[in-house]
């Protein structure tokens, strides 16, 4: 029988904040190279679209790195340091990790299902196209719909034709400053000194296992194979138990919670926290597993943009706000990027006392996520507790 560590509930909170990089402010320093170190420890940090506020790639980083820049992302893609593609989810990814997404664009491109002659020939045009002009965008090809669009991911034959070879690694994406895709060949993104040999199943799933517990700190199976998903097979699942069989892995064993649960062998257990508030994205690692927010944090959170307007309790897009082990607050904001005010349509706190410690550390938070947003002032418009409103309001005047 294997031996397990036992932890509290607080013990194993802050190992998670610990690897999510939030047990303090500036934990992996400032300036562009924390950028990298931020992406290199993760291994992974997950891109999305919406601009509701700042996208949530840059939000990952705002929370992490005082005065951080929007195009130090753009100048790591630029040289070669860090790239996007689309694992468990899209993100970017440290360019030495390039050849564990090999197993992924194999697997798009030898599940996907059969193409037809037309679509064949499309991407075979698209490729010659590419490698004459070196990187195309949606736009420089005609409007070849046959009909009427349908929907928002009813896209049209040119567009999923670039979408498949990026996704099976024919292509690969760089963004333009207004978050446009432009695709170009491998060769031309791609370092010459990066690995590019096809691991085996076996190193694939090994990797992304040690991958996930250093971005996770304390995982489950389930969440470590989430990583994996495209990739088919237990190949997660059976490495997880040699692993933990020959010591390469620890078995842990949390107060009033289900397990299995496993951390790697040489994570440090007694952490300390700085108590820092930080303003979090809905896509940050700390929140992607929603199920860990509500076991490990008594925070039942969900992302209410994807909730029909006349269910949602809290807003469109609310941000939880984490003091040290809590989670504080949430509280949906927009920018208004004309007026360049940060609109905070609700913050709704949790019901725990805080102190003023606490408020001044959330007003420091909010005033920095304000020039985050490249916003100069802000506004409140509903909160759940007056007492702490007003004191949020009255600094900004101040």
């Amino acid at each position: 029988m294997e031996s397990a560590i036992a932890l509290t509930k607080s013990q194993a909170r802050k190992i998670i904040l610990n690897a999510a990089g939030l047990s303090q402010k500036a934990q992996f320093g400032t300036g562009i190279e924390a950028v990298y170190r931020v992406i290199d420890h993760l291994g992974f940090v997950q891109l999305d679209t919406n601009y509701v506020v700042e996208r949530a790639h840059h939000h990952v980083m705002a929370a992490r790195i005082p005065d951080y820049q929007n195009e130090w992302l753009a100048e790591l893609c630029k040289d070669g340091s860090i790239f996007e593609y689309f694992t468990s989810d899209a993100g970017f990814i440290p360019m030495h990790d390039f050849s564990y997404t090999l197993p992924v664009k194999k697997a798009f491109k030898t599940q996907r299902k059969p193409l037809t002659e037309q679509e064949i020939k499309l991407m075979k045009e698209i490729l010659d196209r590419v490698e004459r002009e070196e990187s195309l965008m949606v736009g420089d090809f005609e409007n070849d719909r046959l009909e009427a669009s349908s929907g928002w991911w009813d896209w049209r034959p040119a567009k999923v034709a670039l979408e498949r070879l990026y996704l099976d690694g024919s292509l690969m994406i760089t963004r333009t400053k207004t978050f446009q895709k432009v695709y170009s060949l491998p060769l031309d993104l791609v370092p010459r000194d990066t690995d590019i040999t096809m691991p085996s199943d076996e190193e694939y799933a090994r990797f992304v296992i040690r991958r996930t517990l250093g971005a996770l700190g304390i995982a489950s199976e389930k969440e470590m194979a989430w990583r994996a998903r495209y990739v088919r097979g237990n190949l997660v699942k059976k490495e997880i138990k040699k692993m933990a069989q020959t010591g390469e892995l620890e078995k842990v064993v949390i107060e009033e919670l289900k397990g299995p649960f496993y951390m790697l062998p040489d994570q440090e257990i007694n952490i300390s926290l700085s108590n820092d508030v930080f303003i979090l994205s809905p896509f940050d690692i700390l929140n992607v597993f929603r199920h860990r927010l509500k076991d490990f944090f008594n925070f039942d959170y969900q992302i209410e943009c994807f909730v029909p307007a006349a269910k949602r309790k809290y807003g469109y897009f609310s941000l939880p706000v984490l003091a040290g082990e809590t989670f504080i607050a949430r509280m949906d904001a927009k920018a208004d990027r004309k007026q360049k005010i940060l609109v905070v349509q609700n913050i709704h706190f949790e019901t725990i006392d805080l102190d003023q410690n606490i408020i001044e550390k959330f007003i420091q938070a909010l005033k920095a996520f304000v020039k985050f947003n490249q916003c100069r002032g802000i506004i409140f418009k509903k909160c759940n507790n007056e007492i702490y409103l007003e004191a949020i309001s009255q600094s900004f005047l101040d």
